[in-house]
């Protein structure tokens, strides 16, 4: 089962479990184009392991991928994306794959669009003034 968390709460988490994990789903072009989270200051790395790709073509080597991650199936996982819809769809698969511990960061890395048509304004990982990085 996949429970939906608010960023604050991931950070929240991943500072009080250093062996919990957060996996970003969003594309490449994303991760350099809009940023990342930055979780090195709890001394660890975010995971970049793409759900979709451009044009909404499913990852088919996704599992695979996390799995060859290194990840043990019974540590806490924390899917991101950019607004909570493609990590909860990782999330259903690692569940499902037998990942224990599964939850969907639900407002993502940059939320919900504002009144101007604007991401990371109204909630989201930017929007909590949580640490990111821009490449």
């Amino acid at each position: 089962m996949v429970k939906d968390i608010p960023s604050r709460a991931t950070w929240d988490a991943l500072e009080k479990d250093a062996g919990a994990y957060l996996i970003d789903v969003r594309t490449p072009e994303e991760w350099q184009f809009v940023g990342v989270p930055d979780i090195s200051k709890l001394g660890r790395r975010v995971y970049t392991i793409s759900w979709q790709f451009l044009g909404g073509l499913i990852n088919g080597q996704f599992l695979e991928e996390l799995r060859g991650a290194g990840i043990d199936k019974s540590q806490p996982l924390y899917f991101i994306c950019r607004s909570g819809a493609r990590s909860r769809s990782a999330a259903i698969a690692a569940s499902g794959d037998g990942f224990e511990k599964v939850f969907n960061v639900e407002d993502g890395f940059e939320g919900p669009l504002n009144g101007d048509m604007h991401r990371g304004v109204v909630s989201g990982w930017k929007a909590e003034g949580l640490p990111w990085r821009q490449n």
